[in-house]
């Protein structure tokens, strides 16, 4: 265990009302200084890439004062993060809002800085296309697996001639041997398609693609053991993009898709990936504008608090 975690612990709502007090990423300590830590939470309020509904750049904030109402233990599997290891809340990470490219390279310099200092970054989007700047700063020793949750594989060549937007992350990625597509598995896809080839680079590159079809065949035990396996004992990434839950969830997002993923089986499942080797996640595509009163915002809040359990839980393992 670190040494000296009491300064570092997420504030305890039995003590200290959950409407009191700066807004923080679950209620951990504001820390300046990421040196001092060994997981950082991170906003990145960046929607550049984003090609209808635009306004996640706002969803860090949002994001943050609803995660308010989260305490500081996983009821299933007993983790209390701030028990483990030394979380803060650094802010955000910088962009320029006038400029995708100065903004993706911002977020990577920031990014790198954070792998350099040994911390492990877990963030709250933004939209879907930060992923790639967080990998580019974060895997320097050949590509790493992927858990990704979301309703679009977002492997496209590119958009209205783009080849940097939230639809093209994922192919960006395995070209830049940033992940392994043999470790990459996909749950919940079923957008409605431009063409019946959407999803043809996730099926050729060898990526795992888990269909709401194909989840609902295999059942939410089958998925988590297949997760396991595809990931393996190597190191790999989380990230949940929330249209991948139903609309019932997540009315704030800018593409929502019908039909998709509950909040219980998004726990299970992220609760599932206790044990395995991950060195970092995040949630995005939170949209404010479309969900003012925050249901979105809550429930990401919580899909950022069960990475952060399972992550908390790997690096102490790590650390052994």
């Amino acid at each position: 265990m670190t040494d000296d975690l009491s300064k570092y612990e997420a504030l305890d709502a039995s003590r200290v009302p959950r409407f009191a007090g700066l807004s923080t990423f679950m209620r951990h300590p504001h820390v300046p200084d990421p040196a001092e830590l060994d997981i950082a939470l991170v906003g990145v309020p960046f929607d550049l890439g984003i090609l209808n509904r635009s306004g996640a750049r706002q969803g860090p904030a949002q994001i943050r004062e609803m995660s308010r109402l989260i305490r500081r233990v996983n009821p299933s599997s007993n983790i209390m993060p701030s028990g483990l290891c030394k979380i803060g809340d650094i802010g955000d990470a910088p962009i320029n809002p006038l400029s995708l490219h100065d903004s993706i390279d911002m977020i990577t310099a920031f990014y790198a800085d954070l792998h350099g200092l040994g911390v492990i970054p877990i963030s709250a989007g933004g939209d879907h296309l930060i992923t790639l700047p967080i990998l580019r700063g974060i895997v320097h020793d050949g590509p790493v697996g992927m858990v990704h949750f979301d309703a679009h594989a977002d492997t496209f060549d590119e958009l209205f001639g783009e080849p940097i937007n939230n639809g093209t992350p994922f192919r960006r990625a395995v070209e830049e041997e940033l992940i392994d597509p043999k470790r990459v598995i996909q749950i919940g896809m079923r957008g409605t398609r431009y063409s019946e080839d959407d999803l043809k680079f996730s099926y050729d590159s060898g990526m795992r693609v888990v269909t709401m079809d194909d989840y609902e065949e295999m059942g939410r035990k089958a998925v988590i053991e297949e997760i396991r396996r595809v990931i393996g004992d190597r190191p790999a990434y989380v990230t949940y993009d929330v249209d991948g839950l139903d609309p019932v969830h997540c009315p704030g997002t800018g593409v929502p898709e019908p039909g998709g993923l509950s909040m219980r089986d998004s726990q299970v499942m992220l609760r599932g990936l206790q044990g395995l080797n991950l060195i970092g996640g995040d949630v995005c595509e939170v949209c404010p504008p479309l969900d003012p009163e925050g249901h979105t915002a809550i429930n990401a809040a919580n899909l950022m608090f069960e990475i952060l359990c399972v992550v908390a839980d790997s690096v102490t393992r790590n650390r052994t």
